[in-house]
């Protein structure tokens, strides 16, 4: 029987894409708290000792970029010493939003074109691949570890990498290996950090979704043997690099479009969060075992230009009759999603959706994960 690989990573919310993702997410949620019909593109840039922010904002209430951005920063855990911290040098480059694009917006159109993709597969409780929830299970026990001081070594930056082995019938026969690569203190050695992380982080990731530390074939902890500089001062940060991170880890296709620092009327955001709703109620329907949605825009117009269902065979029912189903059930204007995922409630956080990830999140609730529209689904087929 032939065997296939695939990998998925996850990034700490102290990576240096993933602080300026945050922090665009912090600033979006600045300005819906006080006024949810703002309308926010902003960007986020960081480096050595230097953060800057820009973008295109239109809204009522006031942000303190200065502060936020300090505060944001301590709350990730980069503190003096790091070569990076929240004493940063901060320049705010804001200004407002195009009239242009606003005429369209205004209307209940797209704030831009662009296509959009969604996923669910039957590979774990809550759908979603397992090499990518897998990395970020990892990751989300050492940032726990980290800031409860267990690991009093560990710095904010990490990154984690898990591939897994199929059979030829896209069964998951195996883990084949794990990357996870840990910043540190000077003063510890590469033989405790690959000792603590096996026993504290990796084992206990792993046996959440019912697998053991000793499938595993291959561990690469640290593989340079040393990560002491990190994060912005490392490398440089920009807010939408990490777009596989925050979706499927490459297991769907991806259409570009990055999320954090956007507001609602942005279908790169919105109509993503929508494809996901879709294709998690197919699958959870109980009708395809995989499914993908893609969804597209033009700018200013008000009905998407294409929907498309796959299920890669795995449905008795035809793409198209899903998909026609699909166009009865749900509004996929912007703002038929906006209202139905609620995406403009003042209370809700996006800026905990940039730290771990925007689907099939299970710590927090999210519209776009509800099981809401499986009796519709079965009944549109069923007639």
């Amino acid at each position: 029987m032939s065997k296939f690989y695939f990998t998925s990573e996850f990034v700490s919310p102290g990576h240096p894409d993933k602080i300026c993702d945050q922090i665009s997410d912090a600033v979006l949620d600045a300005c819906l708290s006080e006024d949810p019909e703002s309308r926010v593109a902003c960007e986020t840039f960081a480096t050595t000792g230097f953060v800057l922010v820009g973008g295109e904002i239109t809204t009522k209430t006031y942000v303190d970029i200065q502060s936020l951005v300090r505060n944001k920063i301590k709350e990730i855990g980069y503190v003096p010493g790091l070569g990076f911290d929240y004493d940063c040098g901060v320049i705010n480059m804001i200004h407002s939003q195009s009239p242009d694009i606003s005429q369209g917006v205004d209307i209940g159109g797209a704030g831009d074109q662009g296509i959009m993709f969604g996923g669910a597969v039957k590979e774990t409780p809550e759908l979603m691949p397992l090499a990518l929830v897998l990395s970020r299970s990892i990751i989300v026990k050492l940032t726990e570890l980290t800031r409860n001081k267990v690991l009093p070594w560990a710095r904010p930056d990490a990154k984690a990498q898990v591939t897994l082995e199929y059979d030829d019938n896209n069964n998951i026969v195996g883990i084949d290996s794990i990357v996870l690569s840990v910043q540190h203190d000077e003063e510890i050695t590469l033989d405790e950090i690959k000792k603590q992380v096996k026993e504290l982080v990796i084992a206990p990731a792993l046996k959440e979704y019912g697998r053991d530390i000793s499938e595993v074939k291959n561990f690469y902890i640290n593989p340079t043997g040393r990560f002491v500089i990190g994060g912005p001062h490392g490398d440089t940060g920009l807010t939408g690099r990490k777009i596989i991170v925050d979706t499927y880890g490459g297991y769907f296709r991806h259409g570009g479009g990055a999320f954090s620092g956007k507001d609602p009327s942005k279908v790169d955001r919105s109509a993503a969060y929508a494809a996901r709703w879709i294709a998690k109620n197919i699958v959870g329907s109980g009708i395809a075992d995989k499914c993908e949605v893609q969804l597209s825009y033009a700018i200013g117009v008000i009905e998407p230009t294409s929907i498309l269902v796959e299920t890669f065979g795995t449905s008795s029912y035809s793409n198209e009759e899903i998909a026609n189903v699909v166009k009865e059930i749900f509004d996929l204007t912007p703002r038929g999603i906006e209202k139905s995922l609620s995406l403009r409630k003042p209370n809700f956080r996006y800026q905990d959706l940039a730290a771990f990830g925007h689907i099939g999140r299970k710590d927090i609730e999210l519209p776009w994960e509800k099981l809401d529209k499986i009796e519709e689904i079965k009944k549109g087929l069923i007639r």
